[in-house]
């Protein structure tokens, strides 16, 4: 056999577009028969991510900054059950039409406009992958470390420009390397890994925060006074900020939350995340709290990295070594599902002749693994970083155009084969939605100049540095707001239908093309299709 045929990518072909440009099988609506996931499948999601290192950095950074821990929980609770009810509102629309965010996004923002919370959100998933994978590193570390205690005093043969040293790069190159097989599966598959983290790693966390209440009650680890005082308006701001750090630690997927619901056996089956997502976030952020208060009576500083409490157990290697692991695991679930499998979902529209989910998640862990260079980014761009993490005045528009669009104004009579014809009902103006456009202005315009001064302090923006610490909310509403109202002055006629247009109708009228797996169907079959469409529409 040639070695030409293994060197040669082979191009994809979806069922949905006007040609096999515009669609491939995994940008497709998901086919009944690969609607896998169940109720138990979105706890075990859910729980899966409420375990992860930044999770737990979250609720104890707050207690750095000047929080108590009952009003840093607060914050924590509030912000996710906010964000549950955006999840549950966004993740019903994927499991009622089986299609991904960036396709879905489609109908709201205009078939081009969509296409800058695309090409953003795979730069920023490619980002937040290699920076997730080298803390993953860190915990290899600490492992190792348990293992060979002398691998601390390993001489480092790199410079110190290269930020990084000898063991750092082998670490980082492990875990890496233990990741990479984790991106090969189908997310019908990769549901497994989120079940048997969220058994294996709360277990864990619930060990150490046992052995932190036993090292030091809680009488005196949570009573404790925060190491810097807050007081006055000061305090409240302080507050609005960290709730709003709590609302954009998942806002991301309060958006693209439909790549998973869609496969969804029903929609009921992902109404449980209204309940998992504040009480499992919670929870581990009292963990986060509990063990950050403990270690601060211990160590004598505030350790809001569990790995660096983590590297102070020298005395008891073996729990330094499963603690760690537990960590190594719990970022591994948390960068599969929030970041490569994201960014993947999103190159399948970007190139669908050439992408699909499986190739798309090589290209996010070769170039934000590698290419991207994590450790320069850690070392050097702390702007950046800010920068990234202030992305949350755009999820908030985002997340509120999308939920306005398909409950107020369609009340969920969409066309789902049109999203997929970039000449269809949802071209809007050449392609944009205007309205859509004009509310991201309203809502982003107004926190650029708090997002300028988080990244450069230096910089003065008055008072309007504030509005900064509740920019998730008044994007959020301010561009609902601003949608409606010009959706209802200058409505989109051709866009509003009696009934839904599901793809369910085509599967149920090719079941044999469907159950042959084959990746595409011919152009007579998608005109027919898309006939049988504009017939309903009619």
């Amino acid at each position: 056999m040639p070695l030409s045929k293994y060197l040669t990518l082979q191009t994809l072909g979806g069922k949905f577009g006007p040609n096999p440009r515009w669609s491939n099988p995994d940008m497709d609506p998901v086919p009944p028969r690969l609607r896998t996931w169940t109720a138990w499948n979105y706890v075990a999601y859910w729980v899966s991510d409420a375990t992860n290192v930044a999770g737990w950095q979250l609720a104890s950074s707050m207690l750095a900054v000047g929080l108590t821990w009952r009003q840093a929980l607060a914050a924590i609770a509030v912000g996710h059950t906010l964000i549950a009810v955006v999840v549950l509102l966004n993740g019903t629309v994927g499991a009622r039409l089986h299609v991904a965010f960036p396709v879905l996004n489609r109908s709201s923002f205009g078939f081009w406009l969509s296409y800058f919370s695309v090409v953003s959100r795979v730069v920023l998933a490619m980002f937040w992958f290699g920076i997730q994978s080298y803390t993953g590193s860190e915990a290899v570390y600490q492992m190792l470390k348990a293992i060979w205690p002398s691998l601390a005093r390993l001489p480092n043969q790199l410079s110190d420009r290269a930020h990084i040293t000898t063991t750092g790069i082998l670490c980082y190159f492990l875990y890496w390397l233990i990741q990479f097989p984790f991106m090969l599966f189908s997310p019908q598959r990769i549901r497994h890994l989120f079940t048997f983290k969220a058994v294996v790693v709360p277990c864990a966390w619930i060990a150490i925060l046992i052995w932190a209440m036993v090292k030091v009650p809680p009488r005196l680890s949570l009573s404790s006074d925060p190491p810097v005082k807050v007081t006055g308006s000061s305090a409240s701001w302080l507050w609005l900020g960290a709730l709003n750090s709590a609302l954009g630690n998942y806002a991301t997927l309060s958006v693209n939350i439909p790549d998973f619901t869609r496969y969804a056996k029903s929609a009921r089956s992902q109404y449980i995340q209204i309940l998992v997502i504040p009480i499992s976030f919670t929870l581990i952020g009292f963990i986060g709290i509990a063990v950050t208060s403990a270690g601060t009576v211990l160590y004598g500083s505030v350790l809001w990295d569990p790995l660096h409490l983590i590297d102070k157990w020298e005395d008891n290697r073996a729990a330094a070594f499963f603690a760690a692991f537990s960590f190594a695991l719990a970022t591994l679930g948390t960068n599969v599902s929030a970041n490569s499998l994201s960014a993947a979902n999103d190159m399948t529209v970007l190139f669908p002749r050439w992408i699909s989910i499986r190739r798309g998640q090589v290209v996010c862990a070769l170039v934000g693994g590698w290419a991207l260079a994590p450790w320069e980014i850690l070392a050097s761009a702390p702007g950046f970083l800010t920068f990234m993490a202030g992305y949350t005045v755009f999820l908030g528009p985002f997340a509120g155009i999308m939920v306005v669009d398909y409950w107020l104004l369609h009340k969920g009579n969409v066309n789902v084969v049109a999203m997929y014809d970039p000449n269809g009902i949802y071209r809007y103006w050449n392609g944009i939605n205007w309205r859509a456009a004009a509310a991201l202005l309203a809502s982003v315009t107004p926190n650029l100049p708090g997002l300028i001064n988080n990244i450069n302090p230096r910089i003065p923006v008055g008072n309007a540095r504030y509005l900064f610490n509740v920019s998730w909310l008044f994007g959020f509403f301010v561009a609902s707001g601003v949608y409606w109202a010009l959706s209802a002055l200058f409505p989109a006629h051709e866009t509003y239908m009696d009934a839904p247009v599901l793809a369910d109708e085509y599967y149920r009228d090719n079941e044999d093309d469907v159950d042959s797996g084959r990746d595409s169907v011919g152009v007579s079959d998608r005109k027919d299709s898309r006939e049988k469409v504009a017939v309903q529409e009619a």
